[in-house]
């Protein structure tokens, strides 16, 4: 079989992998249900056209498990019902690729043309449907929370959702597609990286060829496969954002000097509230803000839950300069820190393929849970701050910077990488000073003498 011998050439061995698992899924799919009340969701895009390819190599390699003899050297396509929810505002590239891949690979095609609920509801009135197979990527809308099987959600028609791609990057998708050299839609050789409807896509900008005028580069020479949506949106102006200073005959920096900065900091863990660890990343964190003149709003402590941490991240977010945030990043269960900043800002986890790179080079295979998991960063808003002195680089999300120490030297490690890159924003500016007085005398011998001196003509606090 073509895809299979192709993907055992390659020398691309996270590629391999990939496949593999892909495959698994599809042959565990045709081995868990009836062939006939299995369904393809097909949308001529490049994920499905991926999965197309994936069940036709799973058919494949099932039939042979099977031991079916008289048909495994016969079996190059898999007859599976194939759906098509076509829409008026579909690109027709996209149509007239859909039609002539059915027919070149033989697909019994039911073409819907019914909103994608409505449709699945007739579909399985009319026939038994137990699962279909949909082309849903970490990064999809769709995809929060499901895995590589998940039941269809509630008020939806019931059927297994199966998903073998779930996990797939950007260029886990191209360097499928061009290293099996199977055929895809034209679009993506213009320029267009994730296709919607004809009214909200455009060609990716990131992929314009200015040596040629108004021509695009090819979807697989993206780079960065985060930025496989920015042409599936309307795009405003981008403004660069700055704390403008009034000048009144300052220049620049002195205006930056009499900026008065804050920060907050936020500790997730249990463990502390448990009172079974001692936080000493707030205090160390807060002396080290004041070193710069920066000022700390808050020092929270929040349980290891998503929304927990979604609502301090969106208060602090707004109100002060610069967030913090220690604890809950990693490959365990109870590591929510990343997916509580993507709530508070209301985006999505996607595949970071760049920090994911520096992981599998940090780590390898010796990893407890899933490394993809890891991978999964704020979609859009995220920035890599690297530097020669960390192992990975750390990650900020508009304001809000993810601290992965784990001890206080691991803490200044990253506090003096992060004051040797720009891209942190922590300027600075004049230390605060701090002068303290002691004394053994009890608080109510105090009170009538410092209450008089703070209401005294000339004090800084009056």
């Amino acid at each position: 079989m073509e895809i299979d011998a192709a993907v055992r050439a390659s020398s691309d061995a996270r590629l391999r992998t990939k496949y593999d698992n892909a495959v698994y899924v599809v042959q565990r799919a045709f081995a868990l249900y009836p062939f006939g009340e299995i369904a393809f969701s097909f949308n001529g895009g490049k994920d499905s056209t991926v999965l197309l390819h994936l069940i036709r190599a799973g058919y494949y390699l099932h039939k042979t498990s099977c031991g079916d003899e008289a048909q495994i050297n016969t079996v190059q396509n898999c007859p599976l019902r194939t759906i098509y929810f076509e829409t008026p505002c579909a690109f027709p590239e996209i149509n007239s690729f859909t039609y002539e891949t059915v027919s070149t690979y033989g697909l019994p095609l039911e073409t819907i043309r019914s909103d994608f609920k409505s449709g699945l509801e007739g579909l399985l009135k009319e026939k038994s449907t137990k699962a279909i197979f949909i082309g849903t990527r970490i990064g999809d809308p769709n995809a929060v929370g499901q895995e590589q099987f998940s039941p269809s959600s509630p008020g939806w028609p019931p059927f297994m959702r199966v998903n073998p791609i779930l996990d797939w990057s950007y260029r886990d998708v191209w360097s499928f597609l061009l290293t099996c050299k199977v055929k895809y839609c034209s679009l993506y050789d213009e320029g267009y990286t994730s296709i919607g409807s004809i009214y909200d896509t455009v060609p990716n900008a990131l992929l314009s060829d200015s040596s040629t005028g108004n021509s695009f580069r090819p979807a697989y020479m993206l780079s960065d496969g985060r930025l496989e949506r920015a042409g599936r949106a309307k795009k405003t102006s981008n403004k660069t954002e700055t704390n403008s200073v009034a000048s009144n005959g300052m220049n620049n920096a002195e205006g930056e000097q009499m900026i008065s900065r804050s920060a907050s900091v936020i500790v997730v863990g249990d463990e502390i509230l448990f009172g079974t660890v001692e936080d000493k990343f707030g205090a160390a964190l807060c002396k080290k803000l004041h070193e710069i003149g920066w000022r700390v709003s808050q020092v929270t402590v929040v349980h290891n839950e998503i929304d927990s941490v979604a609502e301090e991240v969106e208060q602090c977010k707004s109100t002060d300069d610069v967030v913090f945030i220690f604890g809950g990043l990693g490959p365990l269960h109870s590591d929510v820190s990343l997916a509580g900043v993507a709530k508070a800002f209301g985006v999505r986890l996607a595949p970071d393929e760049e920090f994911e790179e520096h992981l599998s080079q940090l780590i390898g295979n010796s990893y407890i849970g899933d490394r993809n998991e890891m991978a999964l960063l704020p979609e859009g808003i995220t920035e890599l701050l690297h530097h020669k002195m960390l192992p990975l680089p750390l990650i900020k999300c508009k304001n809000v910077i993810i601290l992965s120490a784990t001890n206080v030297d691991e803490l200044d490690m990253e506090w003096n990488c992060l004051l040797d890159t720009q891209e942190s924003g922590l300027l600075r500016t004049k230390p605060f000073v701090s002068k303290h007085l002691s004394t053994l005398l009890p608080d109510g011998s105090l009170g009538a003498v410092v209450k008089r001196e703070l209401h005294a003509p000339g004090c800084p606090f009056y």
